[in-house]
């Protein structure tokens, strides 16, 4: 919205610093900063009032776990609406409305009903189990089909916002391009079929998603990592944007995908504005209504800009944890025995004898070795 305030440096000349994709990026993180700020203790409030307050496992269930997490009962959930609340307004205001950005605000909106609806049975009937997991993966398979109809339907035709150059979308998104491969800017790349596509997506989403939310149980932990993951990901959708930059690094050049930069840095704003309250000790957890958009929303982004690989490596940790939970249901089922005294890997180490904030801060430590290792990669070729 305030992105058109380029078109009246007419009238005073400095307003033509919002058509740098940098200058809104970094006022779209402090918009969403400040934002979150102001909304977090009122959305606290609300939480407390409203009785937003998930119910834990027993001790019959967890063991020695439910006495570590027992004073964490009394704080509320789904604070993932502060988060939301923060970077949907923050994008709106700062971001130019292409194809790319509105299949972002849409995936990460969709993401946050199907989290929220999950929250909400938790709440409401006071177990931990919520939306059956056959409803999210529905809700999931919905939110890609949707994603993949704005990006490679006709309304791309019509979504370019201010860069006619992001018409090339429904394109863009089906080529095949290979890892680590030296690409020229305009060298011809293979398409792929519209149904592999779809699998790419909804695993790569799919994935994203139910890992940032299997990190999030220690105060600050999933929030924190997700701060490093956006940040790193604002400089790959700056980069994959940029004609003069993705030709020096020889990555996929995909026009109009800068404006993903700033949907980037306002996940990084209303990210840490959430840390603040989220912070040990919690004032509020973000709940699905956080974890699964957020996911979602990383997912996507790293999707349109042709770096879903990298979220590998960007997304280390979250990576960790589901492969610690995989590991050990599939150990458990095949030899009856488990590789970590429980999983995900966080609560392992709680078990260990690790402090709550000591295994948060040292996975930030990781996050952000992953991070770097992800930016390294780009020049990998």
């Amino acid at each position: 919205m305030l992105s058109y305030l380029q078109y009246a440096e007419d009238w005073f000349g400095p307003l033509r610093l919002f058509q740098f994709i940098s200058v809104r990026a970094i006022f779209a993180g402090v918009s969403a900063l400040v934002i979150g700020f102001f909304l977090g203790p009122r959305v606290i409030r609300f939480l407390k009032d409203f009785g937003a307050r998930q119910a834990f496992r027993d001790k019959n269930e967890v063991g020695e776990l439910a006495d570590l997490h027992e004073q964490k009962a009394k704080t509320p959930t789904m604070g993932g609406l502060l988060i939301f609340g923060s970077v949907f307004i923050s994008i709106l205001l700062w971001a130019e409305p292409n194809v790319y950005v509105i299949t972002a605000l849409v995936t990460y909106s969709l993401l946050t009903v199907v989290g929220f609806a999950d929250d909400f049975l938790k709440v409401s009937k006071k177990n931990s189990k919520g939306l059956p997991g056959r409803f999210k993966l529905l809700g999931q398979f919905i939110t890609t089909a949707i994603a993949l109809y704005i990006l490679l339907g006709p309304l791309s035709e019509n979504l370019t916002g201010f860069d006619q150059r992001a018409v090339g979308s429904s394109q863009e998104m089906r080529e095949f391009w290979i890892p680590f491969y030296s690409y020229e800017t305009h060298q011809a790349v293979p398409l792929m079929p519209i149904v592999v596509v779809f699998l790419f997506f909804l695993i790569t989403l799919t994935g994203s998603s139910n890992a940032i939310n299997l990190t999030d149980g220690l105060d600050g932990l999933a929030i924190g990592c997700t701060v490093t993951v956006a940040l790193t990901y604002a400089i790959m959708a700056y980069a994959s944007g940029n004609f003069l930059i993705s030709d020096y690094l020889k990555i996929s050049w995909v026009p109009g995908t800068g404006e993903l930069a700033i949907v980037c840095t306002a996940l990084l704003g209303g990210s840490l504005a959430f840390l603040w309250y989220n912070a040990h000790p919690a004032e509020m957890f973000m709940g699905d209504t956080g974890s699964l958009a957020i996911g979602g929303l990383i997912g996507i982004i790293a999707l349109m800009i042709h770096q879903p690989l990298t979220l590998i490596i960007v997304g280390g940790i979250f990576v960790i944890e589901a492969g610690s939970v995989i590991l050990q249901v599939a150990s458990f089922k095949t030899r009856g025995k488990r590789i970590f005294r429980m999983s995900p890997i966080h609560h392992h180490f709680e078990l260990k004898g690790w402090k709550e904030t000591k295994v948060v801060i040292r996975f930030w430590i990781l996050s952000l070795l992953f991070a770097i290792l992800g930016l390294a990669t780009l020049k990998i070729r």
